[in-house]
C-alpha cells in the first residue's frame, strides 16, 4: 500500500470565487480533507499534475476554460474522480458533464452535508469492490474479463474502464443470467443516496456497452429487462450449452 493511502484523502477546489473556494475549504477541512485550489481552468490542470489529487470539484462556469473544456482536457490524461460545480440546475448541462466523463455533479446553492456527502460517495466508488473474483472470465470468443487484474479484452484488445463502469461491469457479471434491478444496482455502485438517479445509470450502461458491445444498439452482452432493471449475458450456461 503507497504511502498516500495512509494520509488524508486530497480534494482540488477549482472555482474563479474565493469566497466559493473557502467556503469548501472550510468545510472539506473540518471533515478530514487535505485541500488544495485553483481558481482557473489551466491552473486546475497544472495542479492536478502536481498535487496528484484523489478528487476534483470543478466550477461549470469559469472566464476563459470553462469547466466543460477544462474537464474535456483532464481526461485525455487522468480518471481521477471529478464532480462538477454548477448554478444551474438544467437537465441538460448535467448531462454534458456527465457524457464528458463526470463522475457526479452537485448543483449550487448546496449545503456543506451534501456536498461532503457526494465527495464520499464518489471517493467510494473509486475503490475496489470488496468481493474478489479469482477467475478468468471467457464470456466468448470476443470479450475475456480478469477482475483480479482489472483488464477487459474486446476482439483481442486491451479496453480501459473507468472506475464507475469497472464497478457497473463488476455487479453485473457477479449476478450474470439474473436481472440486476435498477435500485440494486445504484445502491451498489453509486450509493444509497443515489437510488433513484435512474439517468446516472442509463448513461453508464450505454458507456459500456459502447466499449465491450460489437453492436450497442443490439446488446449481446449487457441485456435491458425494461421497466425492471439489466442483465448481463448467462455465460456459464451458453458455455455448458456449447460443451
Amino acid at each position: 500500500m503507497s504511502a498516500k493511502r495512509h494520509s488524508r484523502r486530497s480534494v482540488l477546489v477549482v472555482d474563479d470565487e474565493p469566497r466559493m473556494i473557502h467556503f469548501i475549504r472550510l468545510n472539506l477541512e473540518h471533515d478530514g480533507f487535505q485541500v488544495y485550489e485553483a481558481t482557473s481552468g489551466s491552473d486546475a490542470l497544472d495542479q492536478m499534475r502536481d498535487d496528484l489529487p484523489d478528487l476534483i470539484l470543478l466550477d461549470v462556469m469559469m472566464p476563459e476554460l470553462d469547466g466543460f473544456e477544462t474537464l474535456r482536457l483532464m481526461r485525455e490524461i487522468s480518471t481521477v474522480p471529478v464532480i462538477m460545480l454548477t448554478a444551474k440546475g438544467e437537465e441538460d448541462d448535467k448531462v454534458r458533464g456527465l457524457e464528458l466523463g463526470a463522475d457526479d455533479y452537485v448543483t449550487k446553492p448546496f449545503s456543506p452535508r451534501e456536498l461532503v456527502s457526494r465527495v464520499r460517495a464518489v471517493l467510494r466508488r473509486t475503490e475496489m469492490p470488496g468481493e474478489t473474483v479469482h477467475e478468468l472470465i471467457e464470456v466468448d470468443e470476443r470479450l475475456r474479463i480478469d477482475f483480479d487484474r482489472r483488464e477487459f479484452w474486446v476482439e483481442g484488445e486491451l479496453v480501459k474502464l473507468r472506475p464507475t463502469e469497472y464497478r457497473l461491469l463488476f455487479h453485473l457479471v457477479q449476478n450474470a443470467g439474473w436481472v440486476v434491478p435498477h435500485e440494486q444496482l445504484l445502491a451498489k455502485v453509486w450509493g444509497y443516496e443515489y437510488r433513484d438517479e435512474t439517468h446516472y445509470l442509463r448513461l453508464y450502461i450505454n458507456y459500456l456497452r459502447q466499449k465491450l458491445e460489437k453492436d450497442p444498439s443490439k446488446p449481446e452482452y449487457i441485456l435491458t429487462e425494461r421497466g425492471v432493471g439489466y442483465r448481463f449475458v448467462d455465460y456459464r450456461r451458453q458455455q455448458e450449452r456449447g460443451a
